[in-house]
Order: structure tokens, then sequence, then C-alpha cells
């Protein structure tokens, strides 16, 4: 005897379905950009915890590198990238959109290995965070490079 969703005790009860939205890439790419975002600071809050390092930040340098303007410009630079493409994902047209999350998904994927060679021990939540930022960054490279598509019906003049 084949069973349909109601219960044979109570006729009126149902089974419930819960809905599951299909997520626009965009907002999924911004969630990621923001996801990163927060890995990054926590690393960098984390790392203030390090012994010896407060020392070597008021030295003037941290991990071999020499704290100047310079270097802390590129730093916001770095930093600001994530931050903006929290809004361009949402907003830039799909093509530019696509290929700014890539190349700067992939930026930040060298950014992150180049970061391995900092001299120093590694921290396991440091190992941990970045894991986990190169995850993703994978997503972000990834869900930007399978972008949906979409037939185009426009009529085309011969």
């Amino acid at each position: 005897m084949v069973m349909n969703a109601m219960n044979s005790k109570n006729p009126k009860k149902t089974a419930t379905i819960l809905e599951d939205p299909k997520i626009n890439v965009k907002i999924k790419l911004s969630a990621l950009w923001v996801t990163l975002m927060f890995f990054y600071l926590y690393n960098d809050v984390f790392t203030l915890f390090q012994p010896g390092i407060i020392e070597e930040i008021v030295a003037g340098e941290v991990g071999g590198f020499r704290i100047t303007q310079v270097f802390l410009l590129g730093a916001a630079v770095l930093m600001a990238i994530p931050i903006f493409m929290v809004f361009l994902s949402l907003t830039l047209k799909a093509k530019a959109n696509r290929w700014a999350n890539i190349i700067l998904g992939i930026f930040h994927a060298v950014v992150l290995l180049i970061t391995l060679l900092v001299p120093g021990a590694l921290w396991a939540y440091y190992a941990l965070y970045m894991i986990v930022e190169a995850v993703l960054i994978a997503l972000i490279v990834w869900y930007a490079w399978k972008w949906p598509t979409q037939e185009d019906h426009t009529p085309r003049e011969i």
C-alpha cells in the first residue's frame, strides 16, 4: 500500500517542505567577501596575542618587514579590495563583476601563498584561518567562473 503525505490518524496534517530559494550569484559573492574580511581581521587580531608581537610592532618591524608608510599603505590597499568587493559584487554589471571577482580572487590567493613565506613559526590558529581563507577565495573564483548564463534571444540583423 502506498501512503501519501497525510497521516492516517490526522487527515488534516500534511508534510511540510522547506522552501530553498535560489540565491543570486551577486549575493553569494558579496557574502563571501564579507566572510573573508572577517577572517582577515580576526587572524590579524589574534596575531597581536602572540608573545613578542606588540614589542615588534612598537620597534617598527614585524616578521622581518619594516613597518613604514609604504608598508602600511600597501596593507591598506590590500584590505580595501575585499571591502570594495562587497559593494561591487552587488552593483557591477555581470561581465565586469565576473572578471573582477576572478582576477581579484586570484590576486588574493597569490597574496595568501606569499604569506606562507613570512619567517616565523606557523601557529595553529593561523594555519586554520589560512585554510579557511583559501577555501573562501576558491569559492569566490569558482562562483564567478561558473556565473549563470542565459540565452540571448535578441533578433540579429543579417
